[in-house]
């Protein structure tokens, strides 16, 4: 018999982030989160999304008191909103390969959304866009990122079982980086700079990034190319104003491509950093004592021949006009002058051509699926 827990408290909450540890614990793929970077998501006094989300933590305990699973119950009552829709969503979830284990975990949160009124079972999905979103299907030799799930391959076999039907996929590709700028994207970068008078625009330093707001448009942005998109909800501005302050200061600039029109609007923007997998996984998800310097090395001093492509959107005006070539025409000599050999793409939803096409002038290999299931209740 399996007994599922609530977590009431801070040790709960503690041994809720641990299990995910443990249980990938000397997993060669798996890219353990920063314990800080959990406690802050997890948290209601931390995390902006709380502002229209709500929230509970379960834990699964066999009958001999160990913890054998974990998973989140969220409401996110701003995307059920938009999307007109009656949605519980089950993230963070981890557990033993037991039936019962999984049948307990989805029961508790099935049950948590009915006693709210949801009628309808999604997931895995975070708070958020921002949060990493859905389970993996494909690629379970591959290395993960740090905005992306891991889990072993028995993790889908439940979720059938348990009668969950696909809700959407998401793709994710390694984009190998090219010697030289491709010359049909450079033909077409400087078409569009010219028929549409845009400009490539570099950042110089974070004292500019925050006096002339470029942190809040970027997110602005983005929040207005990622509207149409599965599960989307706009970013609220505490929540911009938190990913501004946590995430762009430890980017390296060069890294980071504005594109501006001729009144100076930013209507695409590239993100993009050295992959942390490696850092992260001898961090073993602590800063303390000596993870800072595996995040350090990474960043700074030695750094891995892979990048992530964290963000890039553009503004619904301009997509599929070409303007992603003019990002990545001044992204390509950065990339090979600092030495990376390809890029992950990280997840892109199966169905988004306009994304998808932007690889045309690469070589790619399409080598992990993920997805986010659903079920009525």
């Amino acid at each position: 018999m399996i007994e599922i827990r609530k977590v009431s408290d801070k040790s709960a909450l503690n041994d809720f982030i641990r299990f995910n540890y443990s249980l990938y614990k000397n997993n060669p793929y798996s890219v353990p989160d920063l314990w800080d970077d959990m406690i802050n998501t997890l948290s209601p006094d931390k995390n902006p999304a709380f502002e229209f989300c709500e929230a509970d933590y379960f834990l699964a305990y066999n009958e001999q008191g160990k913890l054998v699973g974990r998973v989140a119950a969220i409401i996110n009552h701003r995307c059920n909103e938009t999307w007109n829709e009656k949605a519980v969503r089950f993230g963070w979830i981890d557990f033993i390969d037991d039936p019962n284990v999984s049948a307990a975990l989805i029961k508790a949160v099935t049950d948590w959304g009915k006693e709210r009124g949801m009628n309808c079972l999604k997931g895995p999905l975070g708070f958020t866009d921002m949060d990493a979103e859905g389970m993996l299907i494909e690629g379970f030799d591959q290395l993960s990122t740090m905005a992306t799930i891991y889990n072993h391959p028995y993790y889908p076999e439940h979720m059938e079982k348990l009668g969950m039907e696909k809700d959407a996929d998401w793709v994710e590709f390694k984009i190998y980086i090219p010697e030289g700028i491709p010359e049909k994207m450079q033909r077409i970068s400087a078409l569009i700079s010219r028929k549409y008078g845009l400009k490539v625009k570099k950042l110089k330093n974070m004292k500019e990034v925050r006096e002339k707001g470029y942190g809040q448009k970027i997110f602005e942005l983005i929040n207005e190319s990622y509207a149409p998109l599965y599960g989307f909800s706009r970013m609220t501005k505490k929540q911009i104003d938190k990913y501004v302050d946590t995430y762009l200061p430890v980017l390296d600039l060069r890294m980071v491509t504005l594109i501006e029109d001729e009144a100076g609007e930013i209507v695409a923007v590239g993100i993009s950093m050295p992959s942390m997998s490696q850092a992260l996984q001898k961090a073993k998800g602590r800063m303390l004592p000596f993870g800072w310097w595996h995040l350090l090395k990474a960043l700074k001093i030695k750094r891995p021949n892979v990048l992530d492509l964290l963000l890039v959107g553009i503004k619904p005006e301009y997509q599929s006009k070409g303007v992603n070539a003019l990002l990545f025409t001044d992204l390509i000599p950065v990339y090979r002058e600092m030495g990376f050999e390809y890029a992950e793409s990280n997840p892109e939803l199966e169905l988004n051509n306009k994304v998808q096409s932007q690889w045309e002038y690469f070589n790619t290999i399409q080598h992990k699926r993920r997805r986010a299931y659903k079920k009525s209740i």
